[in-house]
């Protein structure tokens, strides 16, 4: 009777650690294995100094899409996928993906060739917006990584982690947006448990979009871990105007009400008004001229058949998930002073990993 349990066990363990599921809530040495996944992306001499994987196997990288965007599929033998996003590489077409920093609305459509459109709906808010750039990359990387969802599902992977540092944790928000989004819809199975992490993580879009990001994810499936000292997770600029409030506020209603006030009274409001709300109005237009219709030419050039979209009129990009907080503290500056010189001194892998491994 011995030999039997026994027997069962050996085949029945294996199908349970297939099958075991993701749990919420961030995890030190899930991040930490996650910084090791992404780190892999580097150049040999990179790779070679920071520590390998020691759950996952790379299963899968893809050729160069998009703006110089790549993704890699990891796998472990607990039945678990991730889908490792690269970050800003050294090539200018990578950081035209950065700086093409317009706002779009976050259900839409991009034209991103002569044949194709990518239609995506990111938030329901009709005022959440995203930025263009980033959501251009996503558009390319989500063509090559469901298919692969798709083969690792019918292999029995229902847990995928979504895993970008820098430049592809700002990818990761508009990724995870959007598979979230193709659940609802029933075009991908609802059964596939998702766990973001996103490191290094800049801006993805404005508050419309953070609040349901973070409704959708805020129990614990996902996170973006910044180092206190990069200056990364600060970008892109932000800018509020009057535009940027929801349809209630007091702002809203102040020319009419400056209106009702006597002569001289009224002048003076007018004047405060128009001085307080005019220079972030004029200069939102101003990012929008730079960072979206000049960026989009460039864009056009890379990109055969791209057609640049209408931009929401806004750049009020926000902090935007549950966020761990990675703070350096005077040992960590003694190990990674600050310098005018090497402006990624706190924004490469290891940094993090350095913060990460003293949290508790």
């Amino acid at each position: 009777m011995k030999h039997i349990v026994l027997l069962l066990a050996l085949f029945v363990l294996p199908i349970a650690l297939l099958g075991q599921p993701l749990k919420p809530g961030f995890d030190k040495a899930e991040y930490i294995e996650m910084l090791k996944v992404s780190a892999q992306f580097g150049d040999s001499t990179y790779v070679h100094s920071f520590p390998t994987p020691q759950q996952f196997k790379l299963i899968y990288r893809s050729k160069v899409v998009g703006l110089d965007n790549k993704w890699d599929l990891w796998t472990n033998n607990q039945g678990v996928a991730v889908i490792s996003l690269r970050g800003t590489t050294a090539n200018s077409v990578s950081w035209l993906a950065n700086f093409y920093a317009a706002m779009v609305p976050a259900k839409g459509e991009l034209q991103i060739s002569d044949t194709e459109k990518f239609t995506y709906d990111l938030a329901d808010h009709p005022q959440a917006a995203v930025h263009v750039g980033w959501l251009v990359s996503t558009a390319f990387l989500a063509k090559d990584i469901l298919p692969k969802i798709d083969s690792s599902y019918r292999a029995g992977i229902k847990n995928i982690l979504i895993m970008g540092h820098s430049q592809g944790g700002a990818i990761a928000f508009l990724l995870t947006s959007h598979l979230r989004n193709l659940q609802k819809q029933s075009r991908l199975p609802a059964d596939i448990q998702l766990k973001t992490y996103c490191s290094a993580g800049p801006k993805p879009g404005n508050l419309y979009y953070a609040y349901e990001y973070e409704a959708a994810t805020q129990m614990g499936w996902a996170y973006n871990v910044v180092n206190s000292a990069d200056w990364v997770p600060e970008v892109p600029f932000s800018l509020q105007t009057v535009n940027d409030f929801n349809t209630t506020n007091p702002f809203a209603g102040a020319p009419a009400m400056i209106k009702k006030q006597k002569l001289l009274k009224r002048i003076v409001l007018k004047y405060v008004y128009n001085s307080l709300s005019k220079p972030s109005l004029k200069a939102q237009k101003n990012y929008q001229k730079y960072l979206g219709k000049m960026a989009s030419s460039t864009v056009k050039k890379t990109l055969n058949g791209y057609v640049a979209p209408e931009y929401y009129n806004s750049n009020n990009y926000v902090r935007t998930g549950n966020t761990i907080v990675l703070l350096a503290d005077s040992a960590y500056f003694k190990k990674y002073p600050d310098s005018k010189e090497k402006v990624f001194t706190h924004h490469f892998h290891p940094p993090y990993l350095y913060l990460t491994e003293k949290l508790p």
